[in-house]
């Protein structure tokens, strides 16, 4: 099967859900500083949110490439991905609107471990499919980077209870490890360009 359509629905998602996110803002009644001020525990939760989904959608757009074809198990795999993002914009309000509180911070972690879970499945769902030997299995290798991220996760929802300030910062933590480029599968897919370019 063609995964233009499996693409073009996942963006189509994901534009959705940072819409959302961004009409949980409602316009403050008075017109001074500290009527934004106010706000200021949304705007840090939308912030955050925001580079989540942005991350998402960007590992996503690089893992498409990696895809020849999609099958029956990789559509699954994809929308149990979806379903976890589009529970992102609940979590980032809640923690929003009640200042950080442990319990919707712990709920957060824990929809962004299951978010981190999701990617995990969708690229096993790929790699079985592919093989071994596939662009995507090249270019992940270990996945370092994908299995602390489940560990840090795990760390942050169970020191909720005792510490939002150490819970969020490993939150942050994770989304900063992410935004550094991740050029493994954009490295992989330029060498075999070249190795196809030289074969010709």
């Amino acid at each position: 099967m063609n995964k233009n359509r499996l693409e073009a629905f996942s963006d189509g998602v994901l534009a959705i859900i940072i819409t959302i996110m961004v009409l949980e803002f409602k316009v403050p009644n008075d017109t001074t500083f500290e009527a934004v001020i106010k706000l200021s525990h949304k705007f840090l939760s939308y912030i955050l949110s925001f580079i989540y989904v942005g991350i998402y959608w960007n590992n996503h757009h690089h893992l498409m490439h990696t895809v020849k074809r999609v099958n029956g198990k990789i559509l699954w795999a994809n929308l149990h991905l979806l379903f976890w993002l589009s529970l992102i914009p609940f979590t980032t309000a809640w923690i929003g609107e009640h200042h950080f509180n442990s319990f919707p911070m712990m709920l957060y972690g824990l929809v962004l471990l299951m978010n981190a879970i999701a990617y995990f499945i969708l690229q096993k769902a790929i790699l079985i499919d592919h093989g071994k030997d596939s662009m995507l299995a090249k270019a992940i290798g270990n996945d370092y980077k994908g299995k602390a991220s489940l560990v840090l996760y795990i760390i942050a929802v169970l020191v909720t209870k005792f510490s939002i300030e150490i819970s969020g910062a490993i939150y942050i933590l994770v989304a900063l490890i992410w935004l550094i480029p991740d050029k493994r599968i954009e490295r992989t897919f330029n060498e075999n360009k070249i190795k196809y370019a030289f074969h010709q």
